[in-house]
């Protein structure tokens, strides 16, 4: 059985459909966050038209499909934290991967609600069919907006219409955010890699010639006590040069296009430590979770030179099926790990942050005398 009924056209004749176009296009404008963005503009056209429930899918390429926005789906529908929105794959999401999917259409009959009502555990309102039109700008693809209205089979050509004009708007404003966010991050990169070149030929210089100083001072000196201070002070030069160092790695990291192991291992080198290095299966990470996993174990590995008195660490990283882990671990003198509790450090608080970002878990287990060992666990 054909699942799909396609829009064969279609035109938009009531004014009010120009009215809601107009109000979405308002916020689509404003607008510079994509949840919020995708979560404004759904609920806009649902509140001007005669659609009662919608959802939006995020299709990566590799065909995982993620919930970014809903709006008044039916009890079935939202049970267990939207759970059949999230688990399995349906006949959309399926056409949708192929190329199948063109333009509005009728889903005849949604697995995703079937199974919710296979269930017998809550009803969905009435809702038994939904309407279906990919996200798109240009030839690139995003996702699906998906609507539906209690009691209705089947949806009319001008309602399909509506909402293929409503997609093409909200396909045009995720283009434009990635495009806005990318010209961000360069101009960020741009940024670091002034600021790493500042304080290389500034600071870094200072510092390498006081070092040079203090060294020819102790040289030049009877004096013990005279001697001891150039001695302190070529030691505090050379600490401060050191961490220089490190500060600009991290602005202007080299190694990461040549992957992540010699990465971590190039800002060990910087720090003086001796890193070992494990890959536990196939990784070929996204670049936003490569530079993640890399940014951690950056201040890991910063932790590790400044308080764990050791300069030996080991490195994990495994790919399972549905996430990656990253274990980092020291035999250094350790810390009452429950402190970070009460008083998180910078460095703790920013790994906690990037894990939290992509949606991971993150464990420290420390205790005097034991060393430490991180924990970051990342979905994939």
């Amino acid at each position: 059985m054909d699942i799909l009924k396609r829009n064969r056209g279609g035109n938009l004749k009531d004014p009010s459909d120009v009215i809601i176009l107009k109000e979405i296009a308002e916020l689509l404008n404003e607008e510079t966050e994509l949840e919020p963005m995708l979560q404004g503009a759904l609920e806009k056209f649902l509140a001007g038209t005669a659609f009662q429930a919608g959802w939006i899918f995020f299709i990566e390429d590799n065909g995982r499909h993620t919930l970014l926005a809903h709006n008044d789906l039916p009890d079935a529908l939202v049970e267990e934290n939207c759970h059949f929105m999230k688990a399995g794959g349906c006949w959309c999401v399926n056409r949708f991967k192929k190329g199948a999917l063109k333009k509005a259409s009728n889903i005849i009959e949604c697995k995703r609600i079937v199974d919710a009502i296979d269930t017998k555990r809550k009803g969905t309102g009435g809702i038994t069919h939904h309407a279906t039109v990919p996200l798109q700008s240009g030839a690139e693809r995003f996702g699906l907006l998906n609507v539906a209205t209690p009691g209705r089979s089947e949806f009319e050509e001008h309602e399909l219409a509506l909402l293929e004009s409503a997609a093409f708007q909200i396909g045009s404003a995720i283009k434009r955010i990635q495009l806005t966010k990318k010209e961000q991050e360069i101009a960020l990169m741009q940024e670091r890699n002034r600021l790493a070149r500042d304080l290389h030929d500034s600071v870094n210089q200072l510092l390498f010639s006081m070092t040079l100083t203090a060294r020819g001072g102790v040289e030049m000196t009877g004096e013990e006590e005279v001697k001891e201070t150039f001695v302190g002070l070529q030691s505090l030069a050379q600490e401060a040069l050191t961490e220089m160092r490190a500060l600009i790695w991290q602005l202007r990291p080299r190694g990461l296009e040549g992957g992540i192991i010699e990465a971590v291992k190039g800002y060990g080198d910087v720090l003086g430590l001796e890193v070992t290095t494990d890959i536990k299966g196939v990784l070929s990470l996204p670049s936003k979770v490569e530079e993640s996993i890399f940014r951690i174990t950056q201040e890991a590995l910063t932790n590790c030179k400044r308080h764990a008195n050791t300069d030996k660490v080991s490195i994990v990283i495994e790919a399972l099926s549905n996430e990656i882990i990253l274990k980092i671990e020291d035999k250094g003198c350790g810390f009452h790990a429950e402190h970070i509790r009460s008083l998180p450090s910078v460095g703790m608080t920013s790994m906690q942050e990037r894990t939290r970002m992509l949606g991971g878990s993150f464990e420290v287990d420390s205790a005097p005398g034991k060393g430490t060992a991180i924990r970051v666990s990342l979905p994939y």
